[in-house]
């Protein structure tokens, strides 16, 4: 955070917070970072991935996602989030919640240290930022399918092919882990891993393409859970600034 120290200290503490809460923004983005989504999301981080282990023992993680695909609809878990960027500046570390509704609908919260929301609806991303009081909104369309929130929300194993080369990579840090790499060279990132433990979700790790590393770590996983259709709504507040379609 240099390069304000000549400013007088209750300004320079305001453009540190505004320096902080932007980078915190730029992972959350990255989660619909396709190259027509891309927006403002074109700088990065839905994000994030969603499986079920396979019951044969020796299933490799692509079967995981398979069978994830297969029997989950819908997801709810609690993740922590950290942020490393290339340029050596210090990691910055967010919490929050997710939920999703296959196909296609998605809700992505962080709530700390900066509130940011991502909402799916399977029309529309709307994308909220309280301090800001603005909203930011887009036809999901088609573009979502070649996106990190496919991988959490998509169709079927068969649709995310056209998209990704799907592979196992191995175990690493006591986890099982997918890899899934954009066959679009305007994807906005290079890969995405997904990591197991057992038959729970435990971690991703989305690398885009400015070389910046956004990992999550997720936490209470329940798998088909009974969630109601307005959690996947979005109605911008009163007041608000609502920018885009």
């Amino acid at each position: 955070m240099a390069g304000y120290e000549h400013l007088p200290q209750r300004r320079r503490g305001a453009e540190i917070r505004r320096e902080l809460h932007d980078l915190s923004r730029l992972s959350l983005r990255s989660l619909c970072a396709s190259a027509p989504l891309r927006w403002t999301f074109r700088r990065c981080l839905l994000g994030p991935l969603l499986l079920c282990m396979a019951t044969a023992a020796n299933a490799d993680a692509v079967d995981r996602l398979r069978v994830f695909l297969e029997t989950t609809k819908l997801l709810r878990a609690d993740f922590s989030q950290t942020v490393m960027p290339k340029n050596g500046r210090k990691a910055q570390f967010s919490s929050g919640s997710m939920a999703i509704a296959r196909p296609h609908k998605f809700r992505w919260q962080i709530e700390k240290p900066y509130p940011q929301l991502i909402v799916g609806d399977g029309e529309r991303v709307w994308l909220h930022d309280p301090e800001l009081n603005q909203v930011t909104v887009r036809k999901q369309g088609a573009a979502l399918a070649g996106s990190p929130a496919a991988l959490l929300a998509g169709e079927g194993l068969a649709a995310l092919a056209q998209h990704f080369a799907l592979q196992d990579a191995g175990a690493q840090d006591g986890l099982e882990w997918l890899e899934a790499t954009p066959k679009s060279t305007d994807s906005g990132f290079e890969k995405v891993r997904i990591g197991f433990a057992g038959a729970e979700l435990r971690a991703m790790e989305l690398t885009d393409g400015f070389g910046q590393r956004t990992s999550l770590v997720f936490s209470k996983v329940e798998k088909n859970p009974p969630l109601a259709p307005s959690v996947f709504r979005f109605t911008p507040p009163a007041g608000a600034d609502v920018l885009g379609d």
